[in-house]
């Protein structure tokens, strides 16, 4: 056991969920996206369709990707390899209308609206979370080189950058954004009727 695992002495493992994000980039700039979701359970679980051996894989789905360097999705397969009903399989073929949807701001509400309910796997489409989270941080690299940095910080106005106000750590208020993004360099927004360098203006 790790230094850091607090699971007291007398608890017994049932169930492990793994999921698994490989992103791989190709020459041309685009990216290829292997992810999985396994389910195991320690203790036979019978269902109405099927008995689950011990550790046997309850659930086991998989999505196939290949995303531009713009973050699109291009092509996307699901598979479901395990599952509790022999049912599961036949909703795969509905993610591929997920085709040319981008990757960033309302991805999620996007995913809802195509495979939510329904429409989708529950767990195929809970999938589609870690896969955008792991191909940001895949692209970062690509995306914020030296040079490029260097490029951005030359810049009077600065762009905003893609990461402001997905968390509470980036807020656009908070100390990390103030570094990534000086006030000083920020463009004059309607919303905030800040000018470069000072202060929101408070009329309300």
């Amino acid at each position: 056991m790790s230094g850091t695992n607090t699971i007291a002495a007398d608890c017994t493992l049932i169930h492990t969920r793994q999921i698994t994000c490989d992103v791989y980039q190709r020459s041309d700039g685009a990216y290829e996206v292997e992810s999985s979701m396994f389910d195991r359970k320690t203790a036979q679980t019978t269902l109405p369709f099927r008995t689950v051996a011990p550790n046997e894989k309850f659930h086991d789905m998989r999505l196939a990707l290949t995303v531009s360097s713009d973050l699109v999705i291009e092509r996307i397969e699901a598979r479901t390899e395990a599952g509790p009903t022999p049912f599961c399989k036949e909703i795969n073929a509905a993610y591929a209308e997920l085709r040319g949807v981008r990757i960033g701001p309302g991805f999620k509400a996007r995913v809802k609206e195509v495979v939510g309910g329904v429409g989708g796997c529950t767990h195929l489409t809970d999938l589609l979370g870690p896969i955008a989270t792991t191909l940001i941080q895949a692209s970062l690299a690509r995306m914020q080189t030296a040079q490029r940095l260097h490029e951005i910080a030359r810049l009077e106005v600065m762009p905003r950058p893609w990461v402001i106000d997905t968390c509470h750590a980036y807020r656009a208020d908070g100390e990390a954004a103030r570094l990534v993004w000086p006030i000083a360099k920020r463009a004059v927004t309607e919303e905030s009727g800040r000018q470069p360098g000072g202060d929101t203006n408070a009329s309300a």
